[in-house]
């Protein structure tokens, strides 16, 4: 079977990600980070989308992005915003998603995988600029440049198959396919038990999605 590196952080799209992979016929491997972020429920949820959806391996790598700070999602002395607003906003944390993709492309390459999806989506979005297409498109040249398997003729692919979908499309998509979104997790601030706020930006999101898709909405709120 081709073999895929999945991130998987345990949210509605990367859940769908996994399970269109899958739907591919992919062997799939799922790398998750608890990379310090305050809402690290979503590392129990993306296990147990890892366990519904079928994956070969599924790792979690640790580093403390909390260190460098400037982000909502990891520095204590900053708040999730609780209101839309129309710049980048606080929740937007600097370098993930390339640091994310760096370790990706590196166990792709140790397992000799031909692909890495991630569930980046550049329509219903939180305007985050590692989420665009020129992004992924910039960093497919890194890994062009940068891999042995891509010097010998057998570059690894980054796949993003969300990124033109609306959250109702991505919704849709996930329902044919079978994902159980009530496994999953996405709020900025989902308690222990993975309870969403319901007013972060995230919250917002999914719940236009589940709306738009005229599907019930699965997800857990906590008591405000």
């Amino acid at each position: 079977m081709t073999k895929a590196v999945v991130l998987l952080s345990g949210g509605m799209d990367s859940a769908t990600c996994l399970a269109i992979a899958r739907a591919e016929g992919l062997e799939c491997f799922a790398l998750s980070f608890d990379y310090g972020q305050k809402h690290d429920a979503e590392l129990a949820a993306a296990a147990a989308v890892a366990a519904a959806i079928g994956v070969s391996a599924h790792r979690v790598l640790r580093m403390d992005l909390g260190a460098i700070g400037g982000s909502a999602l990891t520095d204590d002395s900053i708040s999730v915003p609780e209101s839309a607003g129309d710049d980048i906003p606080v929740t937007y944390v600097p370098a993930r998603n390339t640091v994310f993709l760096a370790f990706a492309l590196g166990w792709a390459e140790v397992l000799d995988a031909d692909m890495v999806f991630v569930g980046v989506n550049a329509v219903d979005y939180s305007g985050y600029p590692d989420c665009r297409p020129e992004y992924i498109a910039a960093f497919q040249r890194v890994a062009d440049l940068a891999t042995k398997r891509s010097v010998e003729g057998r570059p690894i692919r980054i796949r993003t198959p969300l990124i033109d979908l609306s959250k109702g499309e991505i919704v849709r998509r996930g329902i044919d396919l079978g994902v159980d979104y009530a496994l999953t997790v996405s709020c900025y601030q989902a308690d222990g038990d993975g309870r969403a706020c319901g007013v972060c930006d995230a919250c917002r999101l999914r719940r236009a999605g589940f709306e738009e898709a005229a599907c019930a909405d699965p997800t857990r709120y906590r008591p405000r």
